[in-house]
């Protein structure tokens, strides 16, 4: 089933799918797998139960078993003592009906008897039925008077002796046997105030109540004099639960399997996200690479009119034309060519000395003039006092520039541009810059994402904000490999901060 659902979800074919029906495959396949884990969680619960059921039943067996037989024993062995007492003459044979040698009945082998005669038998006959059933009722009743009176005298017994704890121990170990129990048990001899007669070598008294099984050892005692052994089995929960041990792996590649399911899942959304971000990146790419090549193309149709040609102030402004468009195809270019570092694990830097204050000065002087074409102004406050810091020269200059170049993009219609770029010295021998800007600034969950690579801020209802979604994840690419840190903080419509921190080397 998983198999199927990574191949549902495979991402090669995630760029087709609509989240919806990625939404919906992983809906019934997580129902699926909880209800897989529900049926096996509740399989092993019915075998545990049962397995604790048959196990009760058979140790319940085992002692009511224990305590008939020294019950029995007990019994047996009294009456064999008492009847070697009694006289023997007692059970002589008598002839209560008159029987003689001749024959049955005082008859002799006569079988053709007179009707007087037949009745005369008949009623001996029933004499002998009411003698003998009154004889029985007799003898049963003197037996059952003897048996009562053995069973209260042998009460008064002490109980070590009526149940020796060798003889018990063995009659129980054999009944435990008989109903398929051979786990070690410890065992003790309690009254019935709860004061302990005797127990096993490793009895323990604290052990938990619910585990202990109780039975009474001589059940016609009376109540005073009557005594408990209380049984209980250290092992009962490994025996208990070796039931369900061959569904531990079963479960476990349940869970396993659920969880590259999930992460399955959380790949193909990625990848969905990936491929809008990439569909979104090739537009705009087409659209960033359009217009030069077409004012190009136009501009070398120009070349082929022999009035153009024979105007110098016209060759002249289509040079500058050509000219102008080749380097920003050539900016364009580079962008696109940023995103290959991505897919190294490490750029190649040419690490050298650098005065941050002062690199950052020439491009701020650099950059004031495109954002005075805006209206606006750019202010720098280059206060870091050790400001050599051990950077890719120009690296550092493109991060710096990205950063400045995107507070231009998303700067605010309705109020004129404001830049200013601070540096600092902070303990432990780094270096804070900070560019901050009044532009439109960016939602809390745009924050979280602006250094992915791709991802561009919603600008509403704007369309002349142009990029590949790259800026933002080079310059976090870049002060990264530098060592570094860079993070952002802004709030809409009132502007963005980026502050980078960089070691600095001590003079």
């Amino acid at each position: 089933m998983v198999a199927l659902g990574v191949n549902l979800l495979s991402l090669e074919n995630v760029d087709t799918m609509k989240k919806s029906t990625i939404w919906i495959l992983t809906i019934v396949m997580a129902l699926t797998f909880v209800g897989l884990l529900y049926v096996q969680i509740m399989y092993m619960e019915e075998m545990i139960k049962m397995r604790e059921q048959h196990f009760s039943e058979g140790v319940k067996r085992s002692l009511y078993a224990l305590s008939t037989a020294l019950e029995q024993n007990e019994t047996k062995k009294y009456l064999e003592e008492d009847l070697m007492l009694v006289d023997p003459n007692l059970f002589a044979s008598s002839d209560p009906l008159g029987l003689d040698k001749k024959g049955k009945y005082g008859l002799e082998n006569d079988y053709k008897l007179s009707k007087p005669k037949q009745e005369e038998m008949s009623d001996k006959f029933g004499e002998f039925q009411e003698a003998l059933k009154g004889q029985y009722l007799y003898q049963k009743g003197l037996l059952n008077e003897v048996i009562l009176t053995i069973l209260n005298q042998s009460s008064t017994r002490p109980i070590t002796e009526r149940a020796d704890s060798a003889i018990v121990k063995t009659y129980l170990r054999t009944e435990l046997d008989n109903n398929g129990i051979n786990l070690p048990f410890e065992y003790a001899i309690i009254d019935r105030h709860g004061r302990m007669v005797y127990e096993s070598e490793n009895y323990d008294s604290s052990a938990n109540k619910e585990e202990i099984f109780t039975q009474t050892l001589f059940p016609n005692d009376p109540d005073a004099r009557r005594h408990y052994m209380n049984v209980y089995f250290p092992d009962k929960d490994k025996f208990i639960f070796s039931s369900v041990t061959f569904m531990i792996p079963a479960f476990a590649f349940t869970v396993i399997l659920l969880l590259i399911f999930l992460l399955t899942i959380i790949m193909a959304f990625r990848q969905k996200k990936l491929s809008e971000m990439k569909n979104d990146f090739i537009n705009n790419m087409t659209h960033e690479f359009k217009t030069p090549i077409s004012t190009i193309s136009l501009a070398a149709q120009m070349l082929n009119d022999d009035s153009v040609r024979k105007s110098p102030n016209m060759m002249q402004h289509i040079s500058t034309v050509i000219n102008d468009e080749t380097k920003r195809l050539r900016f364009q270019v580079e962008k696109v060519l940023q995103m290959s570092m991505f897919d190294r694990q490490k750029a190649t830097l040419k690490l050298q000395e650098v005065d941050a204050n002062s690199a950052i000065y020439n491009i701020v002087n650099t950059f004031k003039l495109k954002v005075e074409k805006y209206g606006g102004c750019i202010n720098a406050s280059l206060d870091a006092e050790d400001p050599i810091v051990n950077v890719d020269e120009m690296h550092f200059t493109n991060v710096i520039f990205n950063l400045l170049d995107n507070a231009v993009k998303y700067r605010r219609e309705d109020t004129p541009l404001e830049l200013n770029v601070v540096t600092r010295n902070l303990p432990n021998g780094r270096i804070e810059i900070s560019i901050q800007d009044n532009g439109i600034g960016m939602k809390k969950d745009d924050l979280k994402k602006i250094f992915e690579k791709f991802y561009r801020v919603s600008t509403g209802n704007r369309h002349d904000v142009k990029g590949f979604g790259l800026g933002l994840a080079y310059v976090h690419k870049m002060v990264t490999e530098l060592k570094g840190d860079i993070r952002a903080e802004s709030e809409l419509n009132k502007g963005s901060k980026f502050i980078i921190i960089l070691p600095i080397i001590n003079s």
